[in-house]
């Protein structure tokens, strides 16, 4: 498999990883338009409050010393003056507020506010709605308002997790180039996409937590008031898909650690083929020289040098009792 081959090989870990990035940019973007009903859909936690109302059949607020009537008309100064909307969802970086449309809209919910963008952001009801330091504010039973607590801790942990999800799945796509080239590309890569993937679990883990908490919350101690909580299914599918896309980049990242090599057959059997030449290329052996041809051949020699003056003679190879003929020569040939 060649470079073209090993390109092929890492488009699908980069195109599942650039697909989680674009979910979490979207799970970022939601809130930030009001105009765009796509981006206005895209909320964490919505709370109802058109049919805001007291239940006259409740004299004592669970968990409070306030009774209806004064919450009635604190509740019914914060509709008016305050100017109460009929539904506030929740984002990553702000919330959103605005009513139901009239009949000519059929129903359609119309967003007229959104605050601004701020990091770590979580929705205080009780500031947003404008009850705090009035007795109204009691509408909020203890069980709730520790629940607030934990909510405004968590939510700042869930917004790190994103950013760092999001900061990390950038430098997948960003290092996952080197991958094309070797696999100590695709080695790194599939560290750097790990971290994405278990940041963007834990965002989304957190927020599914987190959000489902503070909705049971809403319908246990403001059902009686007409107010209501719910979560955002696309913004939670929209989270939830950057999660399959992470993972599945990672397993594909870590599939190009061990297959899908660079190298083409051809270079392969270009070494294979050098390597068995050099392997099968025939050893020459030259002629031994004398006194290792016997002893007629040894004294021929001896004498020829002589006459030459050119040498150095040899002294004669001793045969010794019980000593072979000649001495031990590697690759000997007798009659040569």
């Amino acid at each position: 498999m060649g470079k073209a081959g090993r390109f092929a090989c890492i488009f699908l870990p980069m195109a599942l990883t650039l697909a989680s990035l674009i979910c979490l940019v979207l799970v970022g973007l939601g809130g930030t338009n009001k105009s765009s009903t796509a981006l206005s859909d895209l909320y964490f936690f919505k709370a109802d409050t058109a049919s805001v109302s007291i239940n006259k059949t409740i004299d004592l607020i669970p968990g409070t010393t306030i009774d209806n009537q004064a919450l009635d008309k604190y509740l019914q100064r914060a509709k008016s003056t305050l100017n109460l909307k009929d539904f506030y969802t929740v984002h990553l970086w702000n919330y959103c507020s605005g009513n139901r449309g009239n009949n000519s809209t059929a129903g359609r919910k119309i967003v007229e506010f959104c605050s601004p963008r701020q990091s770590q952001f979580w929705f205080n009801p009780v500031e947003v709605w404008g009850l705090n330091n009035t007795d109204a504010e009691q509408i909020f039973p203890k069980q709730l308002e520790d629940g607030l607590d934990a909510y405004r801790t968590a939510s700042k942990w869930m917004f790190i997790g994103y950013i760092v999800a999001f900061a990390t799945t950038v430098l997948t796509l960003v290092v996952g180039i080197l991958a094309i080239f070797s696999r100590w590309g695709s080695f790194v890569t599939t560290v750097v996409s790990v971290l994405a993937t278990i940041f963007t679990i834990a965002a989304s883990l957190t927020a599914t937590l987190l959000y489902s908490t503070l909705a049971t919350s809403f319908n246990t101690y403001l059902n009686p008031y007409n107010i209501h909580g719910s979560v955002g299914r696309s913004m939670f599918a929209t989270t939830w898909l950057a999660v399959a896309f992470s993972l599945a980049a990672s397993v594909f990242w870590l599939f190009s650690v061990c297959c899908c090599s660079g190298r083409s057959g051809n270079d392969r059997v270009g070494r294979s083929s050098k390597r068995v030449k050099v392997e099968d290329t025939p050893y020459t052996y030259e002629r031994v020289a004398s006194p290792y041809l016997g002893q007629n051949a040894n004294g021929n020699e001896r004498a020829q040098k002589g006459k030459s003056g050119g040498g150095v003679p040899l002294g004669g190879m001793g045969q010794g009792q019980g000593s072979k003929a000649h001495s031990y020569e590697p690759y000997r040939h007798e009659n040569v």
